[in-house]
C-alpha cells in the first residue's frame, strides 16, 4: 500500500521554524488573510517515521543555518530527516530536501556554482584545521575561512599574512563550525566597496539590493549583518544599518547576473531564497559566494524595495496549496529521486 496521501487545502499550512523573530511578518500576513496555519518549532521538535499521512496541506520550510548561535543546532540535522519524511508522505515542502542541502553545505554550494560556470572566490574544503595551512599556500592572501554550516556571517575570519594564519591555528583558535568542515577562501574586494544580494521567488527574480559594507563583514543575512570575528554573535536588522555604518539600497542587476541567479534558484531547488554576488575590484570579475534557501527579506521591506515581499510570498503558498492539491504527489516524488541522485551522501 502506497504512504502517500491525497493532497488537499482543508489541512493548515505548517511553517517550520526556528529564530523567535524573525517569522513575525509571515505569521501576520497570515493571520491577515486568515490562512489557517501552524507554527512548528524546529529547535523542539518530534515526528513518527512510521506515520502514514500528514497534518499540513504544505510545509513552509524556514530552519536557519545560525540556529547553532541560539543554541538550537540540533534542529540543523534533525531538519534533513524531518523533510525527507514529510515528502515521502507527499507532503508539499517549500524549500524542501534539495534545496536545504545547499543552504547547510557551503561547500555544495560552490560544487553547483562550478556545474553551472559561475565564478566564485578560489576556494579549498578542509575537514581538519591542520589543512588550513596547506590549503592557503595554495591560495592568495588576504583570505578568509568559512565554517561550511554557518548563517547570518557566523565563523568566517579574515587572515592577512600566512604568519597570523599560522599562528592563529598554533594557539588552537580556529573552530571549524559543528560540522568540522570549512572553506578556505581567497579574499576579494569589492568593486565599489559593496556586494549585492538578489532574492528569488518560485526561481524568478524578486528584487535585489546593494549593500555596502567595511570587509568586515562577511554573508549578509537577509534581516541582518554580522561582524566576525570581533562579534560572532553581533546581530542588527539592516534598518540599523545607518547607525552602524553600512547604507543599503535597492539595485537592478544586469539581466545576465538576474538570469544566472535564477538557474541558480532553479538548480538548487529554492522556491524563496537569496543568491549574493560581488564584482572583483581588481578584475571586474562576477563572483557568486553564497546561496541562501532561507529568506526573510530586508527589514522595512516597502519603505526599501517599494513592496512588501511578505504578500507575494503568501500568494505563492496559496498557489502552491491549490496546485498541488490538484496535481498530487508527482512533483515531490521527482524531487526525491533528484536529492537521491545529486546530494545524497
Amino acid at each position: 500500500m502506497s504512504t502517500q496521501q491525497t493532497p488537499g487545502v482543508d489541512r493548515p499550512i505548517g511553517i517550520y521554524y526556528e529564530h523567535p523573530e524573525w517569522f513575525k511578518p509571515l505569521f501576520a500576513e497570515l493571520d491577515r488573510r486568515g490562512i489557517s496555519y501552524d507554527r512548528i518549532d524546529a529547535a523542539h521538535h518530534q515526528y513518527d517515521p512510521s506515520e502514514t499521512s500528514s497534518p499540513y496541506s504544505l510545509v513552509v520550510n524556514r530552519m536557519s543555518s545560525s540556529a547553532y548561535l541560539r543554541g538550537n543546532g540540533q534542529g540543523i540535522f534533525h531538519t534533513a530527516g524531518y523533510l525527507t519524511h514529510l515528502e515521502r508522505l507527499g507532503v508539499r515542502v517549500i524549500n524542501g530536501t534539495v534545496a536545504t542541502s545547499i543552504e547547510t553545505n557551503k561547500a555544495r554550494q560552490l560544487s553547483l556554482l562550478a556545474q553551472l560556470g559561475l565564478a566564485f572566490p578560489k576556494s579549498r574544503v578542509v575537514n581538519h584545521v591542520s589543512q588550513i595551512p596547506l590549503a592557503a599556500a595554495q591560495l592568495r592572501f588576504p583570505l578568509v575561512v568559512k565554517v561550511n554550516i554557518g548563517g547570518a556571517g557566523a565563523g568566517i575570519v579574515r587572515f592577512d599574512t600566512p604568519e597570523g594564519l599560522q599562528a592563529t591555528v598554533e594557539a588552537g583558535q580556529i573552530d571549524l563550525g559543528i560540522d568540522q568542515t570549512a572553506l578556505v577562501q581567497e579574499f576579494v574586494q569589492p568593486r565599489g566597496g559593496h556586494i549585492v544580494r538578489v532574492e528569488t521567488l518560485n526561481g524568478r527574480f524578486l528584487y535585489a539590493m546593494k549593500v555596502f559594507t567595511t570587509g568586515q563583514s562577511f554573508n549578509l543575512c537577509p534581516a541582518e549583518i554580522c561582524a566576525i570575528p570581533e562579534a560572532p554573535s553581533a546581530e542588527f536588522c539592516l534598518t540599523d544599518a545607518p547607525k552602524k555604518g553600512i547604507q543599503v539600497e535597492v539595485y537592478m542587476p544586469p539581466s545576465a547576473i538576474i538570469a544566472d541567479v535564477e538557474r541558480i534558484a532553479k538548480a538548487a531547488q529554492i522556491d524563496v531564497g537569496g543568491v549574493e554576488y560581488l564584482i572583483s575590484d581588481e578584475t571586474g570579475s562576477v563572483l557568486f559566494y553564497d546561496i541562501n534557501a532561507l529568506s526573510n527579506f530586508v527589514a522595512d521591506a516597502v519603505n526599501v524595495v517599494g513592496f512588501d515581499p511578505y504578500a507575494r510570498f503568501v500568494d505563492y503558498l496559496e498557489t502552491q496549496r491549490q496546485t498541488y492539491r490538484q496535481a498530487g504527489s508527482d512533483q515531490q516524488a521527482d524531487t526525491i529521486a533528484s536529492f537521491k541522485h545529486t546530494y545524497a551522501p
